[in-house]
């Protein structure tokens, strides 16, 4: 697409002061590159030649600086590519990368064209065939097909009324050896064939059957035998033995092939090929099967193309999808239901063990976290703001809610309190990975292709003073046990014999329930409900700040494309109805692939010798979010980083203004063992996490050693709880 010139806005926006201009003129500098694969482009602003940056504000340092304040302008392909894009800039809503409508084709690179095309195309020379790919499958696949298709040659040529299938096995052993730079075709019959053979069906053949006054009548069919030939292919006895000795072994063989390759996704173009030749030229009669190699034939070729491969392995094909899912959620779908069978089938761990369930049950959380967040960020396209916002707010937080539901209605049935601990552990690892790790890989990657990324630092500091103040509600009631609980400990040593010498002491924490409680339940428990008041509360005003009073500092312009050749009909992947099912569907999976998780659990924290605080922080907070970091690292690969950014801000927001909130608010009518008071190493490193990460974001542009900073202190972070002791009483 062309980019459009964004026009200044009009007097009519009020007067501006100098510091805005300022901003607007620092803005006029960063290089938005363009949203590529998502189908939508971000354009930079212009300026007219004559003004530039410096001069304009200084010219404007206490008027309105019309040149310089300007809006970002996203051009999208139809109305709800348009809403969604729209969304992605909206606090409080799901950030989405993928397409939710099917793009026009001719608006498709090459490399993707490439990635939907049939294995049929004859293209000009690409050169030699003899590589790394290739080899490989040779190595994986191509010398066993090939042995197969000599064995099953072998038995056709005994059968003797199955010799041309024997031939057309051998010719196809040879194939698939080495397939590239050769071509199968399908032979077109003659004219006079294709005449012959509809005698013995009888029909009258075009231009043959016709009366005449010489002839009387129509001309009789001769030749019998070579009619029977042609028209009674699936009479014939070969083709029999064909259909039951040799056919169905080389379709499961093919079949393999088909599944191993699609699974590891850079070999689909096998699996389309192993596809093709099971449903296609197995089928044809061997007579009208032609193998040749490429250069030896000449173009165009006389008859249908039904294969020419070229490569085995194709890079690209991450970016595949199948009806707007992406082949890798596709490729773990059947994971979930593998999950789900073993998990309520053999519930006494007959076939597998608890650590094998407890993995394949957080495996399938990413698929369906994905499925969840595509049907979340259709429906709102598709709808009005207030629709959208109640979904997003309903079921934007839905996957981690429901795990630490699940385990603390375990713990709390069992007694345990590492279940609650386990909870905050996966709380905190989700604020602190959300802070850090999200936005630094997203700065690393971003960085690599792009020398200096800038970003919105006024939707940057909504985001952060929100986070401040999230930080600050959450971690109060512990600051308040800390000053008023007792310090009891569980055994203390006198290192140096001597009754006033030094102790010390192991397992030690701040009691609440002294004197049956009253500290906890008078003071500390009235602290939390009303935090958890206050926090809500909190979030729905900033909601109303960036949405509504506020919503220029996004400086976003949505328009359609007005380009020729553009199709502005929205042809959408998923509708409402079907997102909706597909999001209630998700939700189930998700409860019960939570519930399979926390119930097998328990062998790896009493057997495992790595800290409790290790496992919540790490492997229960970041694998739910990890279809969250995808769609951040490509929008910062896209040089859009200020999405990347509010990915990590909006999800460590909704965790403190939301997520805690609505597990205290759980607590009042299922009673559990989880109380709002954090550990001092939770407390240290969120506090921590959030004042550098404001540090880092506060001049709104940031590189590559910026997000190794933030990515190092994470992993640093990972090592303290590493090393950590498991939580008193675990």
């Amino acid at each position: 697409d062309v980019p459009k010139a964004t026009k200044p806005r009009g007097d009519s926006d009020g007067p501006r002061r100098s510091s805005l201009c300022d901003r607007h003129c620092a803005a006029i500098n960063n290089v938005q590159g363009d949203l590529g694969d998502l189908g939508c482009h971000l354009h930079r602003p212009r300026i007219p030649p004559a003004v530039s940056p410096s001069s304009c504000c200084q010219q404007h340092s206490d008027e309105v600086c019309e040149s310089c304040v300007v809006k970002t302008t996203l051009t999208a392909e139809n109305v709800v590519e348009a809403n969604k894009l729209s969304n992605n800039y909206k606090f409080g809503f799901k950030k989405w990368k993928s397409h939710v409508t099917a793009r026009p084709w001719e608006d498709r690179s090459e490399i993707v064209k490439e990635l939907y095309s049939d294995l049929n195309v004859i293209r000009g020379s690409g050169g030699s065939t003899v590589t790394c790919g290739n080899i490989l499958y040779l190595l994986l696949f191509g010398w066993w097909l090939s042995f197969l298709y000599v064995l099953v040659a072998a038995m056709m040529f005994i059968t003797v009324v199955g010799a041309p299938y024997g031939q057309l096995c051998w010719n196809l052993a040879g194939y698939f050896l080495w397939p590239f730079g050769k071509v199968i075709q399908k032979e077109e019959v003659p004219k006079s064939r294709r005449a012959l053979g509809a005698c013995e069906a009888g029909a009258e053949p075009s231009g043959v059957g016709e009366s005449s006054a010489l002839l009387g009548g129509p001309v009789p069919c001769r030749w019998r035998l070579r009619c029977w030939v042609d028209a009674g292919y699936w009479q014939r006895a070969g083709t029999v033995a064909w259909l039951c000795l040799g056919y169905p072994a080389l379709v499961l063989a093919h079949g393999l092939v088909c599944v191993t390759a699609w699974l590891l996704v850079v070999l689909i173009p096998v699996a389309k090929l192993s596809a093709r030749t099971a449903t296609r030229v197995l089928l044809l009669p061997p007579e009208r099967v032609l193998i040749r190699r490429l250069r030896m034939t000449e173009v165009p070729l006389e008859g249908e193309v039904i294969l020419c491969c070229y490569r085995a392995v194709n890079p690209y094909y991450y970016k595949y999808a199948v009806d707007g899912i992406n082949v890798f959620a596709v490729n773990l779908l059947p994971l979930v239901l593998v999950t789900l069978v073993l998990g309520y089938v053999d519930s006494h761990n007959r076939l597998t063990s608890s650590p094998v369930k407890f993995t394949l049950a957080l495996l399938s959380i990413m698929p369906l976290s994905y499925y969840i967040g595509m049907a979340i960020a259709s429906i709102s396209a598709q709808s009005n703001f207030a629709v959208g916002a109640v979904v997003n707010a309903t079921f934007g937080s839905i996957t981690e809610l429901t795990f630490y539901i699940t385990a603390l209605i375990k713990g709390s049935r069992e007694g345990n309190r590492c279940y609650a601990e386990i909870v905050k552990s996966a709380l905190t690892g989700t604020l602190v990975g959300c802070v850090l790790l999200v936005p630094g890989l997203c700065m690393v990657i971003g960085g690599i292709r792009h020398q200096e990324q800038r970003f919105n630092s006024r939707s940057a500091g909504v985001g952060s003073a929100l986070l401040f103040l999230s930080v600050g509600g959450v971690f109060a009631p512990t600051l308040f046990s800390k000053v008023y609980g007792k310090l009891v400990c569980g055994e203390c040593h006198n290192v140096t014999q001597n009754p006033l010498g030094h102790y010390l002491c192991h397992n030690c924490h701040f009691d609440l329930m002294e004197n049956n409680g009253t500290l906890y339940y008078s003071h500390v428990q009235p602290l939390v409900y009303t935090v958890s008041l206050l926090l809500p509360a909190a979030y729905l005003i900033g909601l109303f700040f960036t949405l509504k009073t506020h919503s220029h500092i996004y400086d976003i312009h949505i328009s359609d494309c007005h380009m020729p050749g553009h199709h502005h009909s929205a042809v959408v992947h998923w509708s409402r109805w079907r997102a909706l099912v597909i999001l209630l569907l998700s939700t189930l999976c998700m409860s019960a692939c939570a519930d399979l998780a926390t119930e097998h659990i328990s062998p790896i924290l009493t057997n495992s010798t790595i800290s409790q605080y290790f496992i919540g922080v790490t492997v229960l907070a970041m694998v739910p979010e990890l279809p969250e970091i995808v769609n951040g690292i490509q929008f910062a690969l896209q040089n859009n980083l200020s999405l990347s950014i509010e990915i990590g801000n909006c999800i460590a927001v909704q965790v403190c203004m939301l997520q805690i909130p609505i597990l205290v608010l759980f607590t009042i009518f299922y009673p559990t063992n989880f109380t709002l008071v954090f550990s001092d190493l939770h407390v240290y490193a969120s506090m921590f996490s959030v004042v550098l990460m404001n540090y880092i974001f506060m001049d709104g542009k940031c590189d590559y050693f910026q997000g190794t900073v933030l990515v190092m202190v994470y992993f640093i972070l990972l090592a303290v709880y590493f090393f950590a002791p498991s939580p008193s009483g675990c």
